[in-house]
């Protein structure tokens, strides 16, 4: 199977495999400091950990049918506007997958986020057969956790992790939203009246 062969589809938004000729946007998406504000500060970017970075998430694909990183296309324009990982996080199993996500600046308050969200949180229940579906930020970053709660995540437990490089707003700890099966069911009829209203 081809990367190009595997994506999904959402009203505005194509999410599909990363392939080696991917790595420019993948360089001038974390060349913007702030779009990297709450992941080491802004530092610049390292070309060669970026390479070994694209690397890593290539070899998601064949092991792990289903999960990995998406890159994430706008229809209409058909410009990069960021990524989506969606895997099985460190300690957990298969079937709670970690939701994860960077876009550029330009594509932030449009929605764009969620919608990529709720597609992949949509494909591990559909598609994957998922229990749990989580995600973590710093408790300061208001714009992740509103992708996560308009995502249909619920805020469940509050912690500090050990950040590598001093952020700004880190001695405020972090979150972690998530979003069980049950959940996620139980939500299907309103939001099925919403798209259909």
């Amino acid at each position: 199977m081809k990367p190009s062969d595997v994506y999904l589809e959402t009203e505005r938004l194509v999410l599909r495999w990363f392939t080696v000729d991917d790595l420019h946007l993948i360089v001038e998406l974390d060349s913007d400091p702030v779009v990297k504000r709450y992941i080491d500060n802004g530092a610049p970017v390292d070309h060669v950990d970026l390479v070994e970075t694209l690397d890593w998430w290539l070899t998601h694909y064949p092991r792990d049918a289903g999960y990995g990183f998406w890159a994430a296309i706008e229809q209409q324009t058909g410009d990069f506007i960021g990524w989506f990982h969606f895997r099985p996080g460190d300690g957990a199993g298969p079937l709670e997958p970690e939701l994860g996500y960077r876009l550029r600046r330009q594509a932030w308050g449009k929605g764009l986020g969620t919608e990529g969200s709720i597609a992949l949180i949509d494909h591990g229940f559909r598609e994957l057969g998922i229990e749990r579906v989580y995600a973590q930020t710093m408790a300061v970053n208001i714009g992740s956790r509103r992708v996560m709660e308009k995502a249909g995540m619920r805020l469940v437990r509050e912690f500090v992790s050990d950040w590598p490089v001093r952020i700004d707003g880190d001695e405020h700890g972090d979150v972690e939203y998530a979003i069980t099966r049950a959940e996620w069911e139980a939500a299907l009829p309103a939001r099925d009246d919403v798209e259909a209203g």
